[in-house]
């Protein structure tokens, strides 16, 4: 890995350098995803069928498309005893985990005759894209449609696309089946995004869409925002530690490529006050690298993305980390609670040497569906918040408007709306 001796000018060519992986920096691809869209807007499921055919060599029809319960039934056998046992124990953490966000309406009264609140209510449909084909991603499924139940969602649409033949992957859809989805149903790509924004005679329309995926995806996601709401526009995986001298190399090593590993655009940072530890982090990861199966992405993402930063504090560390805004940060310091409270920008924030980032990928609970390329500055990981909407609640006895009408009349007639006046005005004509 390279290490850099960090500067204000290294520092701004890292972050350059790491915003070229933003989705929305794909313009080449735009156009197409746009096409796609517009065709299925249109057309429906007939070009959703010939999409399925054309990029998953798959064939559906409207008796094929959603998954039956006897397919769910031949995958969950498929499924080792073993792996079950553990997504079962996974459930039960991401589960109470995302209970602790409950919102709850609320109102406030006075004696005055006014009163206030918010009703809060879990949206109607969901629509959840899973990455499918020949790769298994159940830690996804239980990601995105855990919160959305806990929140009340009533219809959870998952899509996924098929093998070859035609089927979902058995670890997935036994995931799907677990978390609660309503249905299934075996698209994916740009496609299986506008299905659901729009709906067709076999999928239905939903509100909302989350869930991770390529370029294609979140391209579609983006596009058909404002028809309904997305999660994110997420990009590659990152992963940025923060460490001093009394951090482990070789643990430190091993976790930045946890994070190499998903693709060539991901990043996977060190930021240390230690030049000894950034020289052993860097022998450790070149020896992991040769031994682990997914040797050339990990490599080509290191050789792109993968940087040992040295300062020469703490803080410097901490305001290095703060300007990334990484989408997982760990910290391994003499101090690591210490540090965290100086963290004000991350996806999530994993503390000490044995926290290290796959356990909140699959196992700790807090949601794995996180802000990437610098978003942690203003958005969060995905909550029951997603799945719930706020309505405001407003109620004024006549008592308690007629104190204070005038000066409402005072506020709407200097802004020359005239009839939002009247409106207050006509209540009280018996007293002019």
């Amino acid at each position: 890995m390279k290490i850099i001796k960090l500067d204000e000018q290294s520092k701004q060519n890292i972050l350059a350098d790491l915003l070229k992986r933003d989705p929305n920096n794909y313009d080449s691809y735009a156009g197409t995803v746009q096409q796609i869209v517009d065709d299925v807007k249109n057309r429906k499921d007939r070009a959703v069928f010939e999409y399925t055919e054309k990029f998953d060599k798959a064939v559906t029809n409207q008796d094929n498309i959603r998954v039956t319960e006897e397919e769910i039934k031949e995958a969950m056998d498929q499924v080792e005893p073993e792996l079950l046992a553990v997504m079962k124990k996974a459930m039960i953490n991401i589960r109470s985990y995302h209970e602790m966000q409950v919102r709850h309406s609320w109102f406030d009264s006075k004696p005055d005759g006014t009163l206030l609140g918010q009703k809060i209510t879990a949206l109607e449909s969901v629509g959840v894209y899973v990455p499918g084909g020949k790769a298994a991603y159940p830690s996804s499924v239980l990601m995105n449609i855990i919160p959305a139940k806990v929140a009340g969602v009533k219809h959870i649409v998952m899509v996924t696309p098929p093998g070859r033949d035609g089927k979902v992957n058995p670890v997935t859809l036994t995931a799907a089946h677990l978390a609660g989805a309503t249905e299934v149903y075996k698209v994916g790509g740009a496609q299986a995004v506008a299905a659901l924004a729009f709906g067709t005679e076999s999928i239905p329309r939903v509100n909302k869409i989350v869930g991770p995926g390529n370029i294609f995806v979140a391209l579609a996601k983006k596009a058909v925002y404002g028809h309904v709401s997305i999660d994110s526009i997420a990009g590659p995986s990152e992963i940025l530690v923060i460490a001093d001298e009394s951090a482990n190399p070789r643990y430190v090593a091993a976790d930045l490529l946890s994070q190499a590993e998903h693709d060539e655009l991901a990043s996977a940072i060190l930021v240390t006050t230690s030049m000894e530890l950034a020289e052993q982090v860097s022998k450790q990861a070149d020896a992991f690298v040769e031994t682990l199966s997914r040797r050339e992405i990990l490599q080509k993402s290191l050789d792109n993305y993968g940087y040992i930063l040295v300062v020469d504090t703490l803080e410097e560390a901490v305001e290095t980390a703060n300007e990334i805004a990484s989408e997982h940060l760990e910290i391994v310091t003499k101090n690591p609670f210490e540090v965290m409270t100086k963290i004000q920008n991350a996806g999530a924030i994993f503390i000490g040497e044995y926290s290290s980032e796959p356990l909140g990928d699959y196992f700790a609970g807090p949601n794995h569906v996180l802000p990437t390329n610098g978003t942690a500055k203003f958005f969060s990981p995905l909550s029951v918040d997603d799945f719930i909407k706020k309505s405001s609640v407003i109620y004024y006895s006549r008592e308690a408007l007629e104190p204070i009408h005038k000066d409402i009349i005072k506020f709407a007639e200097a802004e020359h709306l005239t009839a939002h006046a009247n409106s207050i005005r006509v209540r009280f004509e018996d007293q002019e």
